[in-house]
């Protein structure tokens, strides 16, 4: 039982059956109205009381005002289920009030938040399982506002264990691209470009560092070899914490500042989330400039 906080068309929460939740009307869909604390304790009270599954739905710079309610449900250990969408300077025209940038870093820093980033719709439905199957505290998902390409249908049940190898190149890697969400069909281009000037790149999806941090050194080794110090990874939002993954050789294409008010598809173009920075920036790093 869920609903938005005034943005279920936008963040694709609308339920077409199950009715609504008014004074008169026992249903599935709850309008919360404008009001995303609120919306966030009501659903820590709804998963503490039993027997119900509460989500809830916004976009991503608003969960600002459901930190308190995110951290109470975290430190409760309460299922609660978040969907965060717009989640990136995708969001474009809307401009920097509305670009998420250090909030991914700030959901990661709270004990017990699980977040998901996934890739496309076959890893939002591996996450969504994930957030489902979890029972001992809550699931962040953070979505895009923009279309993505299908990429990952064969391997995306690697989305459950945080992170996997999405591609691999013949003969094994010799530097590896690591992103999350919108940004990982992006450096599965910039790996088949490096693959065609003989640079053997692995790309490795990791949609939740929490997940990831929780399977088996054995496992993380194998996705993240540590004998591979060409690292980069590409994530539109805040570089901090992706030294942990990067050590201390690799290279983060992030942003740092604010965004600004253009179209998403330019923005991203000048800010460098494109396969052809990605591309250069491994081939720096190997010293293998075209």
């Amino acid at each position: 039982i869920g609903g938005s906080a005034d943005l279920a068309g936008s963040t694709g929460v609308a339920l077409k059956q199950g009715g609504r939740v008014t004074a008169t009307e026992n249903g599935r869909s709850i309008a919360w109205g404008i009001r995303e604390h609120a919306m966030g304790a009501v659903m820590n009270g709804m998963a503490a009381h039993g027997g119900i599954r509460p989500y809830g739905s916004t976009f991503l710079v608003f969960a600002d005002y459901m930190k308190p309610s995110i951290r109470l449900a975290a430190l409760m250990g309460l299922p609660v289920t978040y969907i965060f969408t717009h989640d990136s300077i995708g969001v474009g025209e809307d401009g920097p009030t509305h670009q998420p940038i250090e909030h991914l870093a700030m959901l990661r820093g709270i004990p017990g938040l699980v977040t998901l980033r996934p890739a496309d719709a076959h890893e939002t439905r591996e996450a969504w399982k994930a957030a489902i199957q979890r029972t001992d505290g809550p699931t962040a998902l953070i979505l895009t506002r923009q279309k993505l390409p299908m990429i990952t249908a064969a391997t995306a049940g690697g989305t459950a264990r945080g992170g996997y190898v999405l591609y691999d190149p013949p003969e094994g890697p010799e530097a590896i691209l690591i992103a999350t969400g919108s940004e990982v069909n992006v450096a599965l281009d910039a790996a088949k470009a490096l693959l065609a000037d003989g640079i053997r790149c692995r790309v490795v999806s990791l949609p939740s560092w929490e997940l990831f941090t929780a399977q088996p050194a054995e496992y993380r080794e194998s996705v993240l070899p540590a004998a591979i110090r060409a690292r980069v990874s590409m994530e539109a939002a805040s570089s901090f914490g992706w030294a942990r993954w990067l050590g201390d050789t690799g290279e983060a294409i992030a942003l740092d500042h604010f965004g600004a008010s253009a179209p998403g598809e330019r923005l991203f173009e000048e800010f460098g989330f494109t396969s052809a920075n990605a591309a250069d920036t491994v081939r720096r790093m190997l010293g293998r400039q075209s």
